[in-house]
Parts: C-alpha cells; sequence; structure tokens
C-alpha cells in the first residue's frame, strides 16, 4: 500500500506545483481559462488522484498511527487540491488565500512523503 501511496502522494505534489504555475500565469496574463476546455479536465484529472490518494492516506494513518500527521489533516489537505485545482484559473482569486491554501496542501504532502519514504 504505502508505495502506491508514495506514488499518489508524488503526482499531487506534481500537481500543487502546475498549480502554482497556472496560477502566477493567469495572475500575470489576467485571462480566465476556459471553464470546459482547461479548468474542468484539469480538476477532474486532480480529483481522480486526489480521491484515491485520500482513501490511501487515511488507512496508512489509522494503520500506522504517526505522531505528527492525522485525519484530519488528510481530508483538510483533499479539500484544499480540489478548490486550489480549480481557482488557479481565475484571475480574481486572492493571492493570500491562494498561498495558504497552496502551502498548507504542500506541507501536508511533503510530511506524508517524508514519513513513506523513512518505513
Amino acid at each position: 500500500m504505502s508505495t502506491s501511496l508514495l506514488a499518489l502522494t508524488n503526482k499531487l505534489l506534481e500537481f500543487t506545483e502546475q498549480i502554482l504555475e497556472k496560477f502566477e500565469e493567469v495572475k500575470k496574463t489576467k485571462e480566465k481559462g476556459d471553464f470546459y476546455e482547461e479548468v474542468k479536465p484539469f480538476a477532474e484529472q486532480v480529483r481522480e488522484v486526489k480521491d484515491e490518494w485520500k482513501t490511501l492516506a487515511k488507512e496508512w494513518i489509522e494503520a500506522k498511527k504517526p505522531k505528527y500527521l492525522h485525519v484530519k489533516q488528510i481530508e483538510s489537505a483533499s479539500e484544499q487540491m480540489e478548490l486550489l485545482s480549480v481557482q488557479a484559473f481565475f484571475p480574481e482569486t486572492s493571492r493570500t488565500r491562494f498561498i495558504n491554501y497552496w502551502q498548507s496542501a504542500r506541507f501536508i504532502l511533503t510530511s506524508l512523503k517524508d514519513l513513506l519514504e523513512k518505513e
């Protein structure tokens, strides 16, 4: 389980980088992403990986009981990834809120990745 969880965690970390790049690009150009051409397909791609990751991560946490990572954090990161995957395409998105969500999700993903790699 932990190898597939690690692969999914790495994929979500890649998505966080793509999301940040898209956000910066949209902020610079002030052009919204086309909903059906860009936003929806990307958000669905993220959701698919995120849903599988969330299930495995919760199972892993319940089995391993790591000291500094909890199920609530997994749920929070999951919600944040969903929001970020859509909000990145809209120039009116608040930079501060976006960056806070992005950093939070990335921190949880990185923490989980570190724990999995130590196993």
